[in-house]
Order: structure tokens, then sequence, then C-alpha cells
């Protein structure tokens, strides 16, 4: 019996052929490598999905930045009509003014800024032109007047301007 577990036992730590094992030994290099090639690429598409995501989730919050940007516009031409109206009590008249300084103030904080165009050539990417009145001493498509002012939210218009451009019409 003894004998047969040293036949048994030494089949077992006999050396494989060299052949074999080189084949072996490459075989798992490839393996190897095929996983690391995996690898590599798994974290390239992860990089580039957090990229995407963390872009995402930018534009979601600046395009509701945007949109609380425009309505606190339109409370700012209200207080403008207000404004432009005279009124007899100073002391509204001074909180009316404190009021749009305030809401000046925070849009300046996040970078937005009004512009003219009165007196400017009509230009249909900063403005949209709601009437035309004739005017023989101006120019054609040049802005005669201005109900609501334009905004830009940085580089970009937030909110195209409503003018009142000069319109002549020559009978012929």
């Amino acid at each position: 019996m003894a004998m047969e577990q040293d036949q048994a036992k030494g089949a077992v730590d006999a050396p494989l052929p060299t052949d074999q094992l080189a084949a072996e030994l490459a075989a798992a290099k490839a393996l190897a490598e095929e996983n690391h090639q995996k690898f590599l690429y798994a974290m390239a598409d992860f990089e580039n999905y957090k990229r995407r995501i963390e872009r995402q989730f930018a534009e979601i919050a600046l395009a509701g930045k945007r949109g609380l940007l425009l309505k606190l516009l339109s409370v700012i031409d209200n207080l403008e009509r207000a404004l432009a109206h005279d009124t007899d009590r100073e002391g509204l008249r001074a909180g009316l003014v404190a009021t749009l300084k305030g809401f000046e103030a925070l849009l300046a904080g996040e970078n937005v800024r009004a512009f003219s165009l009165k007196g400017e050539p009509f230009d249909p990417r900063l403005a949209e032109a709601i009437g035309a009145q004739p005017s023989p001493q101006q120019a054609e498509e040049l802005v005669l007047e201005e109900p609501l002012r334009g905004y830009y939210f940085g580089e970009e218009v937030l909110r195209a301007a409503q003018v009142i451009v000069v319109k002549n019409t020559t009978e012929h």
C-alpha cells in the first residue's frame, strides 16, 4: 500500500514538460493582458461618464438659474414702470428706488447686465421688433424706442429687448 501511495504521489509531483509550461504561461499572460486592457477601457469609460454627468448637472443648474433670473426681470420691469410714473409720496418712491437697486445688485452679482439699443441699428439677435414708426429724419431699421430692455447673462442674451424701429415706407 505504501508503494501505491508513492506511485500516486510521484504522478502528482512529476514535472510537466517545458513546452506545456511555456504554453500555459503564454496563455495566462495573454489572459492577464486582455483583462488589463478591459480594465483600462472600463476606467476610461467611467471617467467619460463622470465628465458627462458633471456637464449635464451643470447645464441643468444653469437652466434653473436662467429661469429664475428671467422671472426676476419681470419684477424689475414692474419696478421701473412704477418709478416712471410721478408719485406724490416721496417715501414710496425712495422705497421703490431702493428695491430696484437691490435687484440690480443681485443681478450684477449673478453676471446679468442690461443693454440698451436705443439709437442703434436693429439687430434681431438682440431685439424683437414689436412695432414700427415712420421717421423721415432717422435711418431705416434704427431703434427708436425700447419699451423692454434686454439683458445679458455672461456673454449670452438672457432676454432680448423689445423695440420700436424706424420703418419708412415710400410709395411709388
